[in-house]
């Protein structure tokens, strides 16, 4: 059997980092970790052709090549998913389909055509895929309320990548999360026993990884990393000493609930283990909408506290906030701002809320008749659609305030003084080697293009960034390729930002910078 496993584009969103790709000549963010380990469940003598159309694209002659076409996809990539199962069906080849995407919304896969449906996690639906394809079956829709046990999942096939061609590489250490946020579709993909792999199984794929050349940083795609603390730490004891034999050749962001703050031996091993980053679902710093979300651990103590015990062990905080809660009071959008303003998070990823398929808050909602009706494959990757549902308060306020907070947070002066007082007040990690926030040689070709783009050519900021840059030389030398990184993604954001102004002010009908609404509003279909 000859399998051609493809990655479909994705648009320009929030994590894209498009211009600051092209600066350090590179194609995409971290490879699809999700269809490397389906490559890594198909039997030993199928043939294997891996594109990810984010990096290369695949030619006529592979798809002339094979026998079968597997896709995986996440919401934000439906276009292209959907375009491909199409294409598929034109030239008379068979298409399997599975991701996030397919497992929420089947239909959508099932209307374009697609021949297999391998959801839910395919620890368990690939082998039944497999079986009928031995009985000859030329459809199926392969699908499990079963948690697969993560110990038993295999090394991902990291061998099919072009690696040079992405920031970082990715593993998954743990599937699940504790938690209950409404919102979160997480609890129902994967459910609510975080369940993790064992630290061999861990230090394998990184080996794999080592064996394979990678020095450089590595993505722990973990939708909670901590949600099983006694496990992580499991991990870490036996991640330092492996990491230090090998003189630290990665380091590590991930994702985790705020509530990582509290545990400070856990903050210890992390930075310990070559960790330099966390990203935070903060969400809000209002309390009440914490409430009504259910996001109970961000109340039990201080937000920004919370940061600064994280900054203090030598973590970099990215975070990601919402606004269009229920009940949310007006001026969101600006209580959001300054409370970056003052953790000086650098990146903050601003969305309006939306509701995704199957969570809780779908289901509310739809019990209270507030969905808008054709809403069920939302464009939610990108984070600049507005609402997909009716709000407790008038929609054009709310989208007032996203664009407003998002112009305002990315203004090219302000972010770069955030990424300057950021980097000053992270505890210094002499266990890190800076050098490998970057793959090796990409570092260089991105400073060159930094240096020409923030420090001479735009007048705006261009005496500020040489300010920053010699005072980071001087005070924390550690911290000028993490610096410069954050700088450079700023190249990124300030386009982000205009197509977020631009998309919103598309489905309002005016731009909410410079405009006021219509004495009538306009129904709004977000996402359409």
């Amino acid at each position: 059997m000859k399998v051609l496993l493809l990655y479909p584009h994705f648009p320009k969103t929030f994590w894209s980092y498009d211009e600051f790709m092209k600066m350090a000549d590179l194609k995409a963010f971290i490879p699809p970790l999700g269809i490397l380990t389906v490559a890594a469940l198909l039997p030993q003598d199928w043939e294997i052709r891996f594109r990810d159309r984010n990096v290369k694209e695949e030619t006529a002659a592979d798809w002339q090549w094979c026998d079968v076409i597997v896709l995986s996809a996440m919401l934000a990539q439906k276009e292209d998913f959907l375009a491909l199962i199409q294409k598929a069906q034109q030239v008379g080849k068979q298409v399997a389909v599975g991701g996030p995407y397919p497992t929420s919304i089947p239909d959508d896969a099932l209307d374009a055509g697609a021949n297999y449906l391998i959801l839910d996690e395919g620890e368990i639906t690939v082998p039944n895929f497999l079986d009928a394809i031995a009985r000859g079956e030329k459809q199926g829709v392969f699908r499990t309320t079963e948690k697969p046990d993560v110990s038993q999942s295999p090394t991902p096939r990291f061998d099919l990548l072009q690696r040079d061609d992405y920031l970082m590489m990715a593993v998954q250490f743990s599937r699940g999360c504790p938690f209950q946020c409404e919102f979160c579709d997480i609890i129902n993909l994967y459910g609510r026993k975080p369940r993790t792999k064992e630290p061999a199984q861990m230090l394998l794929e990184l080996q794999t990884l080592y064996d394979l050349g990678w020095r450089g940083s590595i993505l722990v795609v973990d939708d909670n990393f901590i949600g099983n603390q006694r496990n992580v730490k499991r991990l870490l004891k036996e991640l330092i000493p492996w990491m230090q034999e090998r003189n630290y050749p990665f380091t590590f962001l991930t994702e985790a609930s705020v509530n990582l703050a509290e545990d400070t031996e856990l903050l210890e091993l992390m930075a310990e283990a070559g960790f330099y980053g966390v990203f935070l679902g903060i969400e809000t710093p209002d309390q009440d909408s914490l409430q009504v979300t259910q996001k109970f651990q961000n109340t039990r103590n201080s937000l920004q506290e919370s940061c600064q015990a994280i900054n203090d062990a030598g973590l970099l905080i990215y975070s990601g906030f919402i606004i269009g809660f229920d009940g949310e009071r007006s001026g969101a959008g600006q209580r959001i701002q300054n409370f970056v303003e003052e953790t000086n998070i650098p990146q903050p990823m601003l969305g309006v809320l939306q509701a995704l398929p199957n969570t809780a808050l779908w289901d509310r909602l739809k019990k209270e008749e507030r969905l808008i009706e054709g809403s069920g494959c939302i464009e939610v990757g990108d984070q600049n659609s507005l609402m997909n549902f009716h709000p407790t308060r008038p929609l054009a306020e709310i989208a007032k305030e996203y664009v407003e907070a998002l112009w305002e947070m990315y203004d090219p002066s302000d972010y770069l003084r955030r990424c300057f007082e950021q980097c000053l007040q992270i505890a210094p990690n002499p266990k890190l080697q800076q050098n490998l926030y970057f793959p090796p040689g990409k570092g260089l070709h991105l400073a060159i293009h930094l240096f020409w783009r923030q420090g001479f050519q735009n007048k705006a900021i261009r005496a500020q960034f040489w300010q920053q840059l010699w005072a980071i030389m001087r005070q924390k030398p550690q911290f000028v390729n993490m610096y410069l990184g954050l700088c450079a993604a700023g190249e990124h954001f300030w386009e982000y930002r205009e197509l977020a102004r631009e998309r919103i002010s598309e489905q309002l009908g005016f731009d909410p910078l410079t405009e006021s609404p219509p004495v009538v509003e306009k129904p709004i279909l977000a996402g359409v």
